[in-house]
């Protein structure tokens, strides 16, 4: 996955978790830490000998994150890998399209919508696992679903048409 901190954007992978003990690779370096978590949104973090302590705020939608450590705030926004790969594949801005395909091969982990359900920008739809990363597939305007065609623990193709949709008045071509 994909963060971004002030200007710099960063590549993250973890690698192992055994307890609290977590190894991640950061941009091709490969961190051990200690990690705690309190439910209150307290961290402690130990690494190389030294401890951090942080307070973790999730802002609403949950891709945006208030870290404040040592008196200092950091806002770190999680970059949406299925958006970012669609502004790759179409080189800018995604319009919404009358269907929804799979990006890679993967497995349909949960369906949120059902055919004729009415749909908001911004409302997941379906998330499939890839690569042992979920990915949350949402539509990116007003639209009502057409039909869902998979299940639930279904394997997909890369390619594959998951959900047709239909697209209200404005947004259509």
């Amino acid at each position: 996955m994909e963060i971004r901190i002030g200007n710099r954007t960063a590549e993250i992978s973890l690698v192992s978790k055994v307890g609290n003990k977590v190894q991640v690779m950061i941009d091709d370096k490969c961190y051990d830490v200690d990690v705690v978590m309190a439910e209150n949104g307290s961290c402690s973090i130990l690494h190389e000998g030294l401890s951090y302590d942080a307070q973790l705020i999730r802002e609403e939608g949950g891709k945006r994150y208030d870290v404040t450590m040592a008196y200092r705030s950091y806002q770190v926004d999680i970059i949406d890998t299925q958006a970012k790969y669609l502004r790759m594949k179409h080189g800018g801005e995604e319009r919404q399209e009358d269907q929804i395909t799979a990006p890679m091969p993967g497995k349909v982990v949960k369906i949120m919508a059902r055919k004729g359900d009415q749909l908001a920008a911004g409302d997941i739809v379906l998330v499939i696992e890839a690569m042992k990363m979920q990915s949350n597939f949402k539509v990116s305007a007003d639209c009502t679903v057409e039909s869902v065609l998979v299940q639930e623990g279904e394997s997909v193709n890369a390619g594959q048409v998951l959900v047709k949709l239909q697209l209200t008045d404005k947004q259509e071509k």
